[in-house]
């Protein structure tokens, strides 16, 4: 039997990204950071490693540092949330030093 059109290509971009994430805290952590944090944070700040539950988020500045480290117990709900189980114990924040990341 013939299909008539071709599949979508997004479940199987969907499905092959799965397969190739690190099972780690940190790509999980990653991969729900935007819709945890929202895309204003998101632009500010990125999750870039993890040690024993504690998440370090690499800021872009000292002030976005400040208000993510206020926002920290939010955070860490709405991340356990995003991840469906209690994993992350907290957030840690790190300021860059003056260099801006591209996007």
């Amino acid at each position: 039997m013939r299909r008539r059109a071709p599949r979508p290509i997004g479940d199987a971009i969907d499905a092959l990204t799965q397969r190739l994430a690190p099972a780690t805290l940190l790509a999980d952590v990653q991969r729900v950071w935007e819709q945890a944090a929202g895309p204003v944070i998101a632009r500010a700040a990125q999750p870039v490693s993890e040690r024993e539950g504690i998440v370090t988020v690499l800021c872009t500045s000292a002030v976005w540092m400040q208000e993510i480290d206020l926002m920290g117990p939010v955070l860490v709900d709405a991340l356990n949330g995003a991840l469906g189980a209690d994993r992350v114990r907290s957030v840690r924040c790190v300021a860059t030093s003056g260099r801006h990341r591209s996007n």
